[in-house]
């Protein structure tokens, strides 16, 4: 018993001790800030660049929500446009990703918004069911990673479970493929009532760089709400992890 104390000791904390307010690398691509005095033909250029058409092209603003975070318009107009490490950029209404020229208020959850049976029935404990509809597998790995010794999101009483039936609700990765399309709705179907849709990482909240693909098939979401967007390609365990606690308990700074 002694020797296993000490190597308990020698190994130290391994796990993060408030996720709620872990800082990370400065080098973190997170929240953008955009200046709100670029010209037109600096805001076409990089609406050019844009891989995902992230990037409006008459204002400038960066939509989270298509963005791949590859940084290449901070690359271009370094001083104009740069990303912070600002990681809680969850949120549950799908215009607040868009980040504006002149804006930096950090993302928070619109309270409107949110269901009464979420924060009633899922405040202690809730169980989720990950569905990867086409990804690439970055996102299911951060996701996993969530749950290991140094994140622990089970402390909190959220889980991800192996059955749709022992779930409160989805978690969808990827962009929906149209081989994914059937079996999504099927898990979908078999999660009881009241259930949540959290989208996870940028192809499943915009198609990513498969947007307009004739071979995805999005049509699941135009059936149901979403409680709750996490950006990221892929998404961090933070940002993860800090989206569902403010959607089932409220934001604590």
């Amino acid at each position: 018993m002694l020797k296993e104390l000490q190597i308990l000791k020698s190994h130290g904390i391994q796990y993060v001790r408030n996720l709620r307010t872990q800082p990370v690398s400065d080098l973190f691509r997170g929240r953008p800030v955009i200046s709100g005095n670029m010209t037109f033909e600096e805001i076409n250029e990089i609406a050019t660049l844009c891989p995902t058409n992230a990037i409006e092209k008459s204002k400038g603003s960066i939509d989270m929500g298509s963005c791949v975070f590859c940084k290449e318009c901070a690359f271009r107009l370094p001083g104009k446009i740069s990303f912070t490490n600002d990681y809680r950029i969850a949120s549950n209404a799908r215009e607040k990703l868009v980040i504006k020229p002149g804006c930096e208020v950090s993302i928070r959850l619109d309270e409107s918004k949110i269901r009464r049976e979420i924060r009633r029935l899922f405040k202690s404990s809730l169980k989720l069911r990950q569905v990867s509809a086409g990804g690439d597998n970055s996102c299911e790995m951060e996701l996993s990673a969530a749950g290991n010794v140094n994140f622990d999101v089970g402390r909190y009483g959220i889980e991800f479970v192996a059955s749709p039936r022992h779930a409160d609700g989805i978690v969808i990765t990827g962009p929906i493929s149209q081989n994914m399309a059937e079996p999504l709705q099927l898990c979908y179907d078999a999660v009881p009532f009241p259930k949540i849709i959290i989208l996870a990482g940028t192809d499943a909240i915009s198609g990513g760089l498969f947007a307009g693909s004739t071979a995805i098939d999005r049509s699941f979401l135009d059936n149901y709400p979403v409680d709750l967007y996490v950006p990221g390609n892929p998404v961090h365990p933070l940002t993860f992890i800090n989206g569902v606690l403010d959607l089932i308990r409220g934001r604590k700074e």
